[in-house]
């Protein structure tokens, strides 16, 4: 497995200087959140050049572009076609920093509200986001996410059958399942198999504090919940069988960490960094 840091935990710094803070970390790579002021579809090629030529000089690659294009499956005919447009000006970034990855949002509402036009809708926008990522040798990746048609592995299942292209994969979020309610150890790893391409990393728990720190309120099954983030170990996510899976399933590909707690970018990226290696290597 490969290590990568999530840019948009370094959002205080300019992206030259989180790609540093990232390697002096130690990590293998950095995902770069694809929003001002690290990267945009407005970012020109001369960034774009200066941007990959500092990865070569630092040896740190960057696998991922996380975008904010999509949501497709809400959206009116007009903003689909401008968020694609989006997505095809970061898709050519993509193609300009070798990022073998990037992530498109599919949409709401949650999956147990979604009606099948929802599933349709954003199938065929994504189909078209990876057609169009053929030419670029990039894989267009959808996230496991609470509030969102693909909450769990089965909804991500359905999804990809409706899209029915290889260059479509997920990314599994064991933080975003917990809030979600499903599972997110190794039936979850098994059931996603081939799909699976990239996996975030990131600790969260329940909690009735809404004046904590970083809370935030989401709908799940159960009704309105609120929830905290955590470092790596403090919340309520077990990570332990998602690494065992990994390691059984022979995942050698990325994993990237995005905690949200609010600490300092770097002590976070640095306490959760040492936490994933010893998960990693059992």
């Amino acid at each position: 497995m490969k290590f990568a840091a999530f840019s948009g935990v370094l959002i205080d710094y300019s992206i030259q200087e989180a790609m540093r803070l990232t390697k002096q970390l130690g990590f293998d790579g950095i995902e770069i959140a694809a929003r001002e002021h690290h990267l945009s579809p407005m970012t020109s090629r001369t960034q774009l050049k200066e941007l990959h030529a500092l990865s070569e000089d630092l040896q740190l690659a960057i696998p991922v572009l996380a975008t904010y294009t999509g949501r497709f499956s809400s959206a009116s005919d007009q903003e689909a076609a401008a968020t694609f447009d989006d997505f095809r000006r970061l898709l050519e970034a993509a193609g300009q920093l070798e990022a073998s990855m990037i992530r498109v949002l599919a949409g709401g509402p949650n999956a147990f509200l979604a009606q099948d036009y929802h599933y349709s809708k954003a199938a065929y926008w994504l189909g078209c986001c990876a057609e169009e990522a053929k030419a670029y040798n990039v894989d267009v990746l959808v996230e496991l996410h609470n509030e969102t048609l693909v909450e769990t592995a089965d909804d991500a299942l359905k999804l990809s059958r409706l899209v029915n292209s290889e260059r479509m994969g997920f990314i599994h979020d064991a933080g975003n399942m917990y809030i979600a309610g499903t599972e997110y150890g190794f039936e979850s790893v098994k059931k996603l198999g081939r799909h699976l391409k990239h996996v975030h990393i990131k600790d969260e728990r329940r909690t009735s504090d809404s004046s904590a720190p970083g809370s935030f309120t989401n709908r799940t099954q159960r009704g309105v919940e609120t929830f905290s983030p955590c470092r790596l170990g403090e919340g309520e996510v077990d990570h332990e069988p998602l690494f065992q899976a990994l390691r059984e399933t022979g995942y050698n590909n990325w994993v990237t960490l995005e905690c949200h707690t609010p600490e300092s970018g770097f002590e976070r990226l640095k306490h959760d960094f040492d936490c994933v290696m010893k998960l990693a290597n059992g």
